[in-house]
């Protein structure tokens, strides 16, 4: 009896060692392939944003267009945004506000400085920005 108790032991020692080696084999096999998939979603992002020639952005190829400006602060009862901006923007243009959880386009509708409407504003400036959706800080604007 007690020899059959110890073998049962060493087969259920090894079983677990192996599955062990097993799922720790598994696991890198998987961050492989995630890395691998990583790097050729990049590579075909660049490929994909030179084939439509879209513009350099601080020496980054953007694929969204040129970045205009970066929100900085959201009063969520009036839905306006303030935005840092780097470049100039008008009334009517089309933009593309894009962060972690945010990705919507929409059209310039009004724009504030200092609670005085302006039709342009300049590279610099903080501007409040009426928004159709909950923007968040660090969020990017794109001009479309």
């Amino acid at each position: 009896m007690a020899l059959k108790k110890s073998k049962r032991k060493l087969i259920s020692k090894t079983k677990l060692k192996s599955t062990k080696k097993i799922k720790k084999l598994k696991r890198k096999s998987l961050t492989s392939k995630i890395k691998k998939k990583k790097a050729h979603t990049i590579k075909s992002d660049v490929a994909l944003a030179q084939k439509n020639k879209d513009t350099l952005s601080t020496g980054v190829l953007s694929l969204y267009g040129k970045k205009v400006g970066e929100i900085t602060h959201f009063f969520n009862k009036i839905k306006v945004g303030v935005v840092k901006l780097e470049d100039n923007l008008r009334v009517n243009d089309d933009i593309l506000i894009r962060g972690a959880t945010t990705n919507f386009k929409q059209k310039v509708k009004s724009m504030q400085i200092d609670h005085k409407p302006v039709t342009l504003a300049e590279k610099g400036q903080e501007i409040g920005l009426k928004v159709n959706s909950r923007v968040r800080r660090g969020d990017s604007v794109y001009l479309q």
